[in-house]
């Protein structure tokens, strides 16, 4: 098992908006596509804008069925995770190379030899559309919390955040020296990806802004408050400067996610539970989860001229 880290509309209101909004989109992009085969019959035919999707297994979708045949098997690559809906939504020719376990240095350095290379060897000079949804794997993050976490809140409680009084420091060490090698990848990827535009995507609402859930992630209320405000909103943060700083789109999911953290029951939830997990993949996206950064990535692409 790989457990790892990794808006729509702030309208959104749950499991109701899956269904109503992706037709909108759909509507919208099947609108377009109309008018310009009326205007330029002669594009009508025309291959879509060539799109490489990087990233870990916030992005490659493990759990959720059917895996997308020919990717590897160790990925966990759902044929439903948001790079193939957002292609499939916006016409777009995907290459995923996105891989549960990744990690920064596997944009350039083989995860599985012989079985997943180098994401970076996906991209090109031909390359147009980029979206980059990594971090949470570097120096073990998101795995030593989830696993540490759960520990030093089981063993009771003697203060009111065991897990931040154990890992603070050790998290905001990670955030600060994680800032180099990601920006340093922005600028590899512009480099061999010159006329790309590229997304940075962020990582969702994981945790509740109050309350517990001690059948679904037995943690203090302390410890859950300290994870999605320094861990996650801090990571997020420090995504968005670096694609700012180097002319990338920052996607931010996590605004849409609010209210749908693990603690919430199915069909509201857009994160599996650590105890419980429907997918058998805890503490990662379900399919409403993949879903809604589609809808995310899709309204990105669309405000930054993708067609």
């Amino acid at each position: 098992m790989v457990i790892e880290a990794s808006g729509a509309a702030a309208s959104h209101t749950g499991v109701d908006r899956v269904v109503s909004r992706r037709p909108k989109v759909a509507l919208a992009v099947g609108m377009l596509v109309l008018l310009l085969c009326a205007a330029l019959p002669a594009l009508a035919g025309a291959e879509g804008a060539k799109y490489v999707a990087m990233g870990d297994s916030y992005t490659s979708g493990p759990g959720i069925l059917p895996y997308q045949a020919g990717a590897p098997v160790r990925c966990g690559q759902s044929s439903l995770n948001y790079p193939h809906l957002v292609a499939a939504a916006l016409n777009l020719s995907l290459t995923d190379v996105s891989c549960g376990g990744a990690k920064t240095e596997n944009f350039t350095v083989a995860q599985f030899p012989g079985e997943q290379g180098p994401q970076f060897e996906a991209l090109g000079a031909s390359t147009e559309i980029v979206t980059v949804g990594m971090g949470g794997n570097d120096h073990n993050l998101f795995g030593t919390l989830v696993q540490g976490c759960s520990e030093a809140d089981a063993l009771g409680a003697k203060t009111k955040a065991p897990c931040k009084e154990k890992y603070e420091a050790f998290v905001t060490k990670t955030i600060e020296e994680d800032k180099g090698p990601a920006e340093q990848a922005l600028k590899e990827i512009k480099t061999i990806a010159p006329k790309a535009k590229v997304f940075v995507v962020g990582y969702p609402d994981i945790t509740p802004s109050k309350g517990t859930c001690p059948t679904a992630l037995p943690w203090t209320e302390g410890d859950l408050k300290w994870f999605r405000n320094t861990v996650q909103k801090k990571g997020n943060a420090g995504l968005k400067a670096g694609a700012k700083a180097n002319g990338a789109i920052f996607v931010d999911t996590f605004k849409a996610s609010e209210g749908h953290d693990l603690c919430k029951p199915v069909g509201t939830r857009w994160i599996e539970p650590l105890l419980g997990s429907l997918t058998g993949i805890p503490v990662h996206p379900n399919a409403i989860g993949e879903e809604q950064d589609a809808f995310d990535v899709e309204r990105a692409m669309l405000n930054n001229g993708v067609r």
